[in-house]
């Protein structure tokens, strides 16, 4: 069926066009323009934004469970209804260091979910098992490992069609291994890791070129050290994701790597829960409880964000000081380029998918307009 979006301040991702017109057949934008197209259905925004839908790349948990403890179909579809609520529209759900046999129940999941669905569950991201354990936080020291040749074989063997986006620290891998998982295919990111600003050089070298979680869980930038972080400022085009909640990192240290960083630097919630309706959650060693509006774990430290992506959104806004269209590039556009997807979600644009975020003025978002299932 075809129908057209009107009356809409059109953020394209590219461009912003006042009293847009976007029309879409079958659940696919057809073209974005000003005329309003004759004897179809319409939806009237009303002089409202409309914007691409977000993309959450880590996303642990949706209202009520959390994909590393129940790695399932059901889990999945929470997670893509909570985050369907605050303007996502596209989400790889994340499972954090587990086991050998959790990471590949978790793989068939989104597996056969995909196979399910048409909608915006487009893969998985593995954070872990890989990591360094001096940099775990919150995930259990009893599932960090080194990887095994023939554990990141099958990983790679039965997860490279579903894993998007994985987690590594580099420092834990041979250079055979190393070269394993680059020739996959899958999207590395280097966190959770003990590397130096020379030693991240070569990695970025090899054409890694994201970490997870800038400032968290990495060494720090100094002046006789700079640490990944700042190894991150120096290399153009490695990209730098930030849970922007003001406690995973302050608005002002998020501030500079933005001005640092510019189109690289972009959005990501790593939710334990969305909409902070579970206050306390204990799987495996970890745990998390709502503290002041944060999850801690019970000693402290912070276990996962509670912000959800519209949130990130506005605290960029509001925070940064940056204006509504650069604040959804970090959520849209930015988001899409970081995983190697820029030309198939992420913008308003002819073939690209006609999952939307309807908002005022402020990026309060009204309503998620999907129109793909």
């Amino acid at each position: 069926m075809k129908q057209a979006i009107i009356n809409a301040v059109v953020h394209t991702g590219e461009e912003i066009i006042e009293n847009g017109v976007v029309v879409v057949e079958n659940g696919t934008i057809i073209s974005v323009q000003k005329e309003i197209p004759n004897d179809i259905k319409t939806i009237d925004l009303k002089g409202n934004h409309l914007s691409a839908g977000f993309i959450d790349i880590q996303i642990n948990g949706g209202e009520k469970y959390y994909f590393s403890q129940t790695p399932n179909e059901e889990t999945i579809q929470d997670i893509y209804d909570a985050s369907m609520k605050y303007g996502t529209t596209h989400v790889l759900p994340c499972l954090i260091s587990s086991s050998r046999e959790t990471i590949l129940e978790g793989i068939e999941a989104v597996r056969n979910y995909i196979k399910k669905h048409n909608n915006g569950v487009f893969g998985m991201h593995l954070e872990g098992p890989f990591l360094n354990p001096q940099r775990r936080g919150a995930h259990s020291i009893d599932q960090v490992r080194k990887p095994t040749d023939e554990e990141l074989e099958e990983i790679i063997s039965k997860g490279k069609d579903v894993i998007k986006v994985i987690t590594i620290a580099p420092e834990c891998f041979t250079e055979k291994q190393l070269n394993m998982l680059i020739e996959s295919g899958i999207t590395i990111s280097i966190g959770h890791s003990t590397i130096t600003h020379k030693e991240a050089q070569p990695y970025f070298a090899k054409g890694i070129n994201l970490v997870t979680h800038l400032f968290n869980a990495m060494t720090q930038f100094g002046h006789r050290e700079p640490g990944l972080v700042g190894a991150v400022f120096e290399n153009e085009e490695v990209f730098a994701p930030i849970i922007l909640d003001g406690v995973h990192c302050d608005y002002a240290a998020a501030k500079i790597a933005y001005k640092l960083k510019q189109d690289k630097f972009f959005l990501i919630s790593d939710a334990t829960f969305l909409g902070r309706k579970v206050a306390n959650f204990k799987w495996d060693n970890f745990d998390a409880h709502l503290v002041d509006g944060f999850y801690r774990n019970e000693d402290g430290n912070l276990a996962g964000a509670s912000i959800s992506m519209t949130e990130a959104v506005q605290n960029a806004y509001n925070h940064l000081h940056v204006s509504s269209d650069e604040a959804i590039k970090m959520a849209t556009t930015r988001v899409a380029a970081a995983i190697g997807m820029k030309e198939k979600v992420g913008k308003i644009k002819s073939g690209f998918p006609a999952s939307f975020v309807q908002f005022d003025s402020d990026l309060a978002v009204i309503k998620t307009l999907n129109l793909v299932e």
